[in-house]
C-alpha cells in the first residue's frame, strides 16, 4: 500500500489539454514497450510508478502512451502525451517534460513534437519570421543570400572591408563567423562598429539594404549586454548558438522590445543532439525549436557538404520551419557549411523559393574578385 496520500490538488487545475512527443525507440519490441512505459514515468514524476494512488497524479500528471508501432526494422515509435500544465509555461520545464531524463539513457531520440495551442499561447516566438526579413530587405519572393566574414584571426578593420565588399556585391546579409566573439585581434564593440558602419555604407552606394549581423554568443552576463551595444552601433540583425547560451536566453533575447532585432541560430555543439541513435531529431531541434525560442532563421549544415546531414535530414528541418506551429511565424532555414555556387540549382529543387543561402568559403573560390563573385552570385538568384 502506498504511503503517498493526495487530497488537496483539485483536478480543476488541469483542462485536459495534452501535447504529444512523437520517440524514435531502439530495441526489440518488448524492450521498446518497456522503454516507453518508463519515460511515460521518467518524463513527469520520476518516482515509483506502483507508489503513486489513484487520482489527478495518474489520471494527469503522468505521460500517457497515445501511439505503438514500428517504425522500421531497428525501432519503434511512440507517442506519449503531457498534460500541458506541466510545462509551468516555461520553455526551460517544457524541454525537462520532453526529454529531460530520458536524454541519458540510450536508444530514445525525439522525432517530433505536436504542440497545443494552449501550450504554445505563452510564447511569443519568431518576431520577424520569413515575412518580416523580406519587408526588411524589400526582397518579396527570392531566396536570400548571405555570407559571413571570416577567418579569426583577421583586424576589426579587415573583417569591416570584408563586409563592405560583400554588402558592395550585392549580399542581402552579412553575418559574424560564429567563431568571432571578442578576442583580442577583433574586440567585440570596435569590429561591430567597424562592421555596421562599412554595411551601411556599402548599402547607401548600391542602393540596396543589406543587414549586418553581429555574433552575440557569450557568457550568460554578456548576452544582452552584447545585444544592445550591437543595435547601438548599427547592427541590424544577431546570431546565437542556442546549444551555447540555451534556449531560453535566445527566447528572452527575442522577446525584449528594446533590441526587436531580427535573430539568426548558430549550430554550434548541438551536433551531438542529431548524429546518432540519441537525441534529437535534425527538424525538432533546428526547426521546432529554434521558433518556439524565437529565431527568425536557423542555420544548419547542407547535404553534401563538410558534415553528416543527408538531404532527407535537411528536408525535414526545412519542413519543420514552416509546420503549422499556433501563432508562431514560418522562419526561414539557412543551409550552409561548404556550399559552392554550383550547387545553387540543386538547393532550389530542395528548398525552394523560401530560404537563405549561406555562402562563405564558396564565394572566395569563385574567383579573383570577391565584389564580382557576389555580384555574379546574386545575378544567378536573380535569373531563376
Amino acid at each position: 500500500m502506498s504511503i503517498i496520500r493526495q487530497t488537496c490538488t483539485p483536478a480543476s487545475l488541469f483542462s485536459g489539454d495534452r501535447f504529444s512527443v512523437t520517440y524514435r525507440i531502439y530495441g526489440s519490441e518488448q524492450e521498446a514497450r518497456a522503454k516507453a512505459g518508463d519515460i511515460c514515468i521518467e518524463q513527469t514524476v520520476e518516482f515509483p510508478a506502483d507508489e503513486v494512488p489513484e487520482g489527478i497524479i495518474r489520471d494527469q500528471v503522468f505521460g500517457r502512451i497515445e501511439l505503438f508501432e514500428r517504425f522500421d526494422r531497428e525501432s519503434f515509435k511512440a507517442i506519449i502525451s503531457y498534460a500541458i500544465e506541466i510545462t509551468a509555461g516555461e520553455l526551460t520545464q517544457f524541454l525537462n517534460v520532453v526529454f529531460g531524463n530520458s536524454s541519458i539513457k540510450p536508444g530514445i531520440r525525439v522525432e517530433h513534437l505536436d504542440l497545443q495551442e494552449s501550450l504554445l499561447k505563452p510564447f511569443k516566438g519568431p518576431r520577424f519570421g520569413r515575412e518580416g526579413i523580406r519587408k526588411l530587405l524589400k526582397i518579396p519572393k527570392r531566396p536570400l543570400l548571405c555570407t559571413a566574414i571570416k577567418p579569426m584571426g583577421l583586424s576589426c578593420r579587415e573583417l569591416a572591408d570584408l563586409a563592405y565588399q560583400f554588402a558592395l556585391g550585392g549580399m542581402d546579409m552579412i553575418k559574424d563567423d560564429h567563431g568571432l566573439t571578442d578576442q583580442c585581434c577583433s574586440p567585440f564593440e570596435e569590429r561591430v562598429k567597424r562592421c555596421a558602419d562599412a554595411v551601411n555604407r556599402a548599402s547607401r552606394k548600391t542602393g540596396r539594404p543589406s543587414l549586418y549581423i553581429a555574433n552575440i554568443t557569450a557568457p550568460h552576463s554578456e548576452v544582452m549586454k552584447r545585444a544592445r551595444l550591437a543595435k547601438n552601433a548599427g547592427a541590424e540583425g544577431l546570431m546565437v548558438a542556442p546549444g551555447i547560451i540555451g534556449f531560453d536566453l535566445m527566447r528572452e533575447l527575442a522577446d525584449d522590445d528594446s533590441i526587436a532585432l531580427p535573430i539568426m541560430t548558430h549550430p554550434a555543439l548541438q551536433g551531438s543532439f542529431v548524429t546518432s541513435r540519441n537525441g534529437i531529431s535534425h527538424g525538432v531541434i533546428f526547426g521546432q525549436l529554434a521558433r518556439l525560442a524565437g529565431a527568425d532563421a536557423t542555420i544548419f549544415p547542407n547535404f553534401g557538404g563538410r558534415f553528416s546531414f543527408s538531404r532527407e535530414e535537411c528536408m525535414d528541418i526545412a519542413e519543420e520551419t514552416s509546420i503549422p506551429m499556433g501563432q508562431l511565424k514560418p522562419i526561414f532555414p539557412a543551409p550552409g557549411g561548404g556550399m559552392s555556387l554550383d550547387r545553387v540549382p540543386e538547393m532550389l529543387e530542395t528548398y525552394g523559393q523560401d530560404l537563405i543561402f549561406l555562402i562563405g568559403g564558396g564565394l572566395f573560390k569563385h574567383g579573383p574578385d570577391l565584389v564580382e563573385n557576389c555580384r555574379y552570385f546574386r545575378q544567378m538568384i536573380e535569373k531563376i
